[in-house]
């Protein structure tokens, strides 16, 4: 059993809500974070970002959590979801999964903001 922990902020930053988790995204931590963005989905938000500028590690059960999340958002009614600030390793872990081509992908948090 993993004593991980995870801090995950929601802010409303018309017209987007953004979610920001804070820490390793894993089996243990995930559920924390996909109740996150299904509050975040909830309140249907023009677009929705996902920061993951403060996430050092990500394994399969967050890449599911952020799959789920994407299916939720892409159905009725439609909501852009973007990805963004990707460390070299949390990339790499989509990159494998091949994931990288499914999802919005921005450089940073403005860089989010101006997607369509």
């Amino acid at each position: 059993m993993s004593d991980a922990v995870i801090n995950v902020e929601k802010t409303d930053n018309p017209p987007a809500t953004i979610v920001a988790p804070q820490g390793n995204v894993d089996m243990s931590t995930s559920p924390e974070l996909r109740q996150a963005l299904r509050s975040a989905l909830d309140s249907s938000p023009a677009r929705l970002i996902v920061d993951l500028s403060d996430v050092s590690y990500m394994d399969s059960s967050g890449l599911a959590t952020l799959v789920e999340a994407m299916r939720t958002a892409k159905s009725s009614p439609r909501i852009p979801m973007v990805l963004c600030g990707l460390n070299d390793t949390v990339r790499a872990i989509f990159e494998i999964a091949r994931l990288h081509q499914f999802f919005e992908i921005a450089p940073s948090r403005d860089d989010a903001m101006q997607t369509a």
